[in-house]
């Protein structure tokens, strides 16, 4: 029996042949589901291309123009950049004002969130309580909070300024005082550390106690449990609260608008205040649209650059 020559075939039926394959019954049954589930997250789509890519397209644009809410864009290039960086001393102002906040606020929160979640992680009574109470000052209003602490901080009649009388101490002008306003910012940052305190916790639980078991048979004290066990255990999580931390700071603004607004003598004018003040006071759309771009390289650059230095001090021990 001849088989014949399977290179002497049609070329139509070879050539059909992925045509065939390709709206198969198997293939319009797999691109039925993709449209259906397209179809499903069109919303989402719709809305990141309209409420997160859009924007972020056109600030970059207006960014580079001349731009107010009365007048049209005007296109100018890279004139909002080189006036920010060489000739607006407030800018340099913002950015040193915020930078101090970031140095100290972020460290310092992270290191009394940490110290919180160890002491809500031992055995006491009334547990749950406690956890509550610290961490309830995290989800308040910042408004409100920020008017609470203007009160508790009043050179007269605060109630900080009254301990400090009965204990002999000078009676500080917190937020009408330039030397200590930002300090008092920072003061009033570290209140409100419970969500950083609650991630802290949730990693500590997860650390495994057969490790404190075998450093406690080395006779390790409790600093060496700390510094060799938990530490290591938990530095994802420190990573991650240092990194948000940082971000959060770079942002700070309500408390400082609420408050001071700036003052006294620009000594809080933080970085997004000073945007906000470009943008919706003297309706620099442009000139801020270029500061959020500023801002936005900065915390880009400084992240990259603690992923950098901390991948060989942070121990993931699920790989």
């Amino acid at each position: 029996m001849s088989w014949g020559n399977p290179l002497s075939a049609p070329v139509d039926a070879v050539s059909r042949k992925p045509e065939r394959q390709l709206f198969s019954p198997r293939n319009r049954r797999e691109l039925r589901k993709i449209a259906i589930g397209l179809l499903f997250i069109s919303p989402w789509i719709i809305g990141f291309l309209a409420f997160s890519v859009y924007p972020i397209g056109a600030s970059f644009y207006y960014s580079l123009t001349r731009y107010s809410p009365i007048s049209s864009p005007r296109f100018i290039g890279l004139f909002n950049y080189e006036k920010l960086l060489f000739f607006d001393p407030l800018f340099i102002t913002a950015l040193k004002n915020t930078l101090y906040f970031v140095v100290f606020a972020v460290p310092l929160g992270n290191s009394l969130a940490l110290a919180l979640a160890i002491l809500l992680n031992q055995k006491v009574r009334g547990l749950a309580l406690f956890r509550t109470i610290f961490y309830l000052p995290s989800i308040l209003p910042l408004v409100a909070t920020s008017i609470v602490w203007t009160w508790l901080l009043h050179p007269q009649y605060g109630i900080v300024s009254a301990i400090m009388a009965e204990l002999g101490l000078p009676i500080i002008s917190w937020f009408a005082d330039p030397a200590w306003a930002k300090p008092a910012l920072i003061m009033m940052s570290m209140w409100g550390t419970g969500w950083m305190m609650l991630i802290y916790l949730a990693a500590l639980q997860d650390v495994p106690q057969e490790l404190y078991d075998v450093a406690s048979l080395d006779g390790a004290s409790l600093w060496r449990k700390f510094r060799h066990v938990t530490v290591p255990m938990i530095s994802p999580i420190i990573l991650f609260n240092t990194i948000v931390g940082l971000i959060g700071a770079f942002q700070y603004f309500t408390e400082a608008y609420v408050i001071t607004s700036g003052g006294p003598g620009d000594s809080t004018l933080f970085y997004s205040l000073y945007l906000f003040n470009n943008a919706f006071a003297y309706f620099k759309m442009g000139y801020a649209s270029a500061m959020a771009w500023i801002l936005f390289l900065v915390i880009l650059i400084l992240t990259f650059l603690i992923f950098r230095t901390s991948a060989k001090r942070v121990y993931y021990h699920g790989n």
